[in-house]
């Protein structure tokens, strides 16, 4: 059964060591970095294989231009910076000469979410998977934890078209063991229970988990699905948990404006029926503070969580 561990890791190291092996294994695998490759774990790979690196500076908007060219000639590039540039530094040059061609280009991208901690707002990438999500032909993951991180980052390798990945700065807890599998815009059903669902996503996933074990101590049956996948989301799955449980809980590390709690809520809709209640950043901007400080201020806690899905009962 998948529970949290006693180790962490950030999921930035497991990008750091998936796309070296994949370098490794497939020439054609190119990373294009934007002068900060120390933090996104980038540094093994430019060292190791220099003729399949590129380093373009501070330019963001211009390493997507390079990634498209790349892309163009065969090439699988995997531009890598942090959450807030290559979602909205990049956002034009994404949607113009990556996903209107649909180009095989991958951006990866460090430092998302409430992970940047001390950081302070301005590196707090909040809102990007939210903007990226509305651009036809992207697809947008999250691994929660770093077995899954690594898993997905290989998984996008072979996986034709644009792809955003998110990964965060700080550790976060283990959770899954190395044979677990994970397929691009399909739910992980990682608890079964009838009485309500809980859809998370990236390392909230370990308070999703504790919430779980909390639900069940007072003989709450929770659902828990890790939708690693925010797009293509996995709407059968989100079908399945709002017609045959009570109510579903959302939880993110995110705006709760256009991200996770958003699709489930479209799914909704669209269905006229269940009830969902989104548990993440409420539409603010982050600050300086550590981690967990942050979360628990805009209500991202256990507690919360457990709170929430007794209320749809």
């Amino acid at each position: 059964m998948v529970q949290v561990k006693n180790t962490s890791h950030p999921t930035r190291d497991a990008y750091g060591e998936e796309i070296l092996a994949l370098g490794k294994e497939n020439k054609d695998i190119y990373v294009v970095d934007c002068d900060i490759g120390k933090s996104c774990k980038t540094i093994p790979f430019a060292k190791e294989l220099p003729e399949q690196q590129v380093n373009v500076g501070i330019a963001e908007q211009n390493a997507c231009g390079v990634a498209a060219g790349l892309a163009t000639c065969g090439k699988i590039p995997f531009v890598t910076t942090y959450a807030v540039f290559g979602s909205m530094r990049m956002v034009e040059q994404i949607r113009q000469e990556v996903c209107y061609p649909k180009l095989n280009v991958k951006i990866a991208c460090s430092h998302g979410g409430f992970t940047p901690a001390n950081d302070g707002a301005s590196h707090q990438g909040i809102e990007d998977m939210g903007i990226l999500r509305t651009i036809p032909n992207m697809t947008v993951i999250m691994g929660c934890d770093y077995v899954s991180t690594k898993k997905l980052v290989r998984a996008a390798s072979q996986h034709y078209g644009p792809v955003y990945l998110r990964f965060t700065r700080d550790a976060v807890p283990d959770i899954y063991d190395e044979d677990e599998e994970f397929v691009i815009g399909k739910a992980k059903e990682i608890r079964s229970g009838k009485d309500v669902a809980i859809i998370a996503t990236g390392e909230i996933m370990s308070l999703a988990l504790v919430a779980c074990d909390k639900l069940a101590e007072e003989g709450i049956q929770a659902t828990l699905m890790d939708m690693h996948t925010i797009k293509p989301l996995d709407t059968q799955a989100v079908t399945k948990a709002l017609k045959e449980c009570k109510g579903v809980v959302t939880v993110e590390d995110h705006n709760v404006i256009n991200g996770l709690g958003s699709a489930v809520c479209e799914v909704a809709a669209e269905l006229g029926c269940g009830k969902v209640k989104r548990i993440g950043i409420p539409d603010c901007f982050g600050e300086s503070a550590p981690y967990e400080r942050l979360l628990a201020k805009n209500g991202i806690t256990v507690e919360a969580i457990v709170d929430a899905c007794k209320a749809m009962l």
